[in-house]
């Protein structure tokens, strides 16, 4: 007999892989993680820990956020992204990409980085500024980059099951950057004290712009789910803007609340993503390693 218990993690588990792995998530688990052939990356190594677990939902939101301050990178998700009309969509279809480079076979892993360079070469036009924006620029694909792994690792240290040790830090930023070099990234970070340093070179190219604001307002405020989800989302939403820098908080219009961060959207963020992890189970790398944050200039 099925208890209550088994039920309801069925359910939120469900919910889950519907939203972000889509009606296929049999077919693509044999395709990524069962496939034969070899890997980029070990099983253990740094990578496929942060990948794997269930932080990646926050860590995504923050990336989200803070990638939203480059308006020539804002510019290119406004004008050519679906993310209002078909949210779940490209949630899929980037969560298909990270799960792809990081779990799957190598010709899995290329032929997923060769869909994502064939749609760059159509993703151009000009920035509110007048400005002109590609998205296969290597300098808007670095911000991208590093804003991804930065916001993917701050998650995983602070609500991740087993966060990672400085070495192992470093490890993942040096993994990252296989991929990244493959997407067009020039001289990626190596170690999280590159990470910091090109992270700080980027800030004085960084705005508030309409767009920012919007898409901040869209992610925190107007999800487009269902009622019996949002408070979940919404926990994890507010611990994704209490992991972004402080001087981020006024460009987006994200208040600054320290009491509240420390004791109370801390703690339930981690029970949020304690509850994400237990229904999801063995199941995990499955769908969370897909939660990748949605490729702000790709």
């Amino acid at each position: 007999m099925t208890t209550p218990s088994e039920t309801a993690r069925a359910w939120i588990a469900g919910q889950i892989r519907s939203r972000v792995v889509g009606t296929d998530a049999d077919t693509k688990a044999a395709e990524i993680f069962t496939a034969p052939g070899p890997r980029w990356f070990d099983e253990g190594s740094p990578i496929k820990r942060v990948h794997s677990d269930a932080s990646m939902f926050i860590g995504g939101l923050r990336a989200l956020l803070l990638q939203s301050l480059h308006p020539l990178a804002m510019a290119g998700v406004a004008q050519h992204s679906d993310y209002r009309a078909d949210p779940w969509g490209r949630l899929q279809r980037t969560a298909d990409f990270v799960a792809s480079t990081t779990f799957g076979p190598i010709d899995r892993a290329e032929q997923a980085i060769e869909v994502v360079r064939r749609v760059h070469t159509r993703v151009n036009g000009f920035a509110s500024d007048g400005r002109p924006y590609s998205a296969q620029d290597p300098h808007l694909l670095h911000w991208v980059h590093i804003v991804e792994i930065d916001s993917f690792l701050a998650a995983h240290q602070r609500y991740g099951a087993a966060p990672l040790t400085p070495g192992e830090a470093d490890e993942y930023v040096r993994q990252s950057a296989l991929v990244a070099r493959k997407l067009g990234v020039i001289d990626p970070p190596t170690s999280n004290a590159e990470l910091r340093a090109h992270l700080a070179a980027f800030r004085p190219e960084l705005r508030s712009t309409k767009e920012a604001r919007d898409a901040a307002r869209f992610l925190l405020i107007e999800p487009p789910l269902p009622r019996a989800a949002r408070p979940a989302y919404f926990t994890l939403s507010a611990a994704a803007a209490a992991l972004l820098p402080v001087w981020t908080r006024w460009p987006l219009r994200v208040p600054l609340l320290p009491l509240s961060e420390r004791f109370v959207i801390g703690p339930t963020g981690a029970a949020v993503t304690n509850l994400i992890r237990w229904s999801m189970g063995t199941d995990l790398p499955t769908d969370s390693s897909a939660l990748a944050s949605d490729h702000a200039a790709r």
